[in-house]
């Protein structure tokens, strides 16, 4: 039976690829909110025994986790055959540990609550530091996709080969995937972090292969403040680059990041649709296309045999 794919936001860039592509029909929901700011939700489509894909934008995440928990529970209080979750940005995955005494353990607690409510979950470039894999917190099956791929073919189909800049060691795993794909050189920066606003960059220093490159292109897997690229272009600029791109996989701009890279010489900011923002140039849907089909399938077979069949 063909899936139902549900999204709180229909708009999402990546609803239309991905209902065509699997292909999924589209659920119908009525989503709003009373005038004391609390949730109304209404499923229109029938979708007892059918399985359900929630397709979620979850940056800028604490308004909009409680809708989706009211969508998954009521999918299931409906009787779908399985609920699964497609959010490419994954939040809370920051603080997994605590620092000080009496910190909040949000990762482990947002996965808690995630896993409650949904059988499966896909996500692209979760910021994995300490926790290594999704499993060490998720007790459904949880599949971490790499858009680096997806990034360093972008780059070789636009054809200005450059120099992949990691500010820190946090991005190298990105930076190397793309050198892997594209044949570019790379190299990767020091961080000193001294507050949430707060970072000092420094680059090592450039052989003449390096230095000779027409571009260079700044590689993370995600921006939201921009602070850590700003120090980056300003030391690209200190060593001779005019042109400075920037490439992520999200894009989530806090504030007025995006006008602040913009204005300090960054030629292009590149991001795909896995959060929505003006004009992404990377499509993720053929990223995610196969793994959500063998979840699925795997639904329908757990399904099946908790049927009897």
């Amino acid at each position: 039976m063909t899936p139902l794919l549900f999204a709180l936001d229909p708009s999402l860039a990546l609803f239309e690829p991905l209902r065509r592509g699997l292909p999924a029909e589209a659920g119908a929901l009525e989503y709003r909110h009373f005038p004391d700011g609390e949730s109304y939700l209404r499923i229109d489509t029938p979708v007892a025994g059918r399985h359900c894909i929630l397709l979620a934008d979850l940056s800028d995440p604490d308004g909009k986790f409680l809708p989706l928990q009211f969508l998954a529970a009521t999918l299931r209080e409906l009787g779908a055959g399985s609920v699964g979750l497609v959010a490419p940005y994954l939040c809370y995955m920051r603080q997994d540990r605590r620092f000080r005494t009496g910190e909040a353990l949000t990762s482990h607690l947002f996965a808690r609550w995630i896993s409650r409510e949904v059988d499966w979950l896909i996500t692209v470039d979760p910021h994995l530091h300490r926790i290594r894999d999704l499993a060490e917190i998720y007790p459904i099956p949880a599949i971490a996709l790499s858009g680096a791929p997806a990034l360093a073919d972008w780059l070789v189909r636009r054809g200005e080969p450059g120099l992949l800049v990691g500010p820190d060691a946090e991005s190298r795993q990105w930076a190397e995937k793309i050198a892997q794909r594209s044949g570019w050189p790379y190299i990767v920066g020091c961080k000193e972090r001294r507050g949430d606003r707060d970072v000092h960059v420094a680059l090592p220093a450039l052989d003449a292969q390096q230095a000779a490159r027409p571009c260079a292109v700044i590689v993370d897997d995600v921006i939201s403040s921009g602070h850590t690229v700003l120090q980056a272009v300003a030391r690209l600029q200190a060593a001779g680059f005019a042109a400075i791109d920037c490439i992520a996989v999200h894009g989530l701009f806090a504030g007025d990041a995006r006008e602040q890279l913009l204005a300090s010489g960054v030629r292009a900011l590149i991001t795909s649709n896995s959060v929505p923002g003006p004009a992404p140039a990377i499509d993720l849907g053929p990223l995610l296309l196969d793994p959500i089909r063998a979840l699925l399938a795997g639904a329908a077979r757990h399904s099946n045999s908790g049927n009897g069949a």
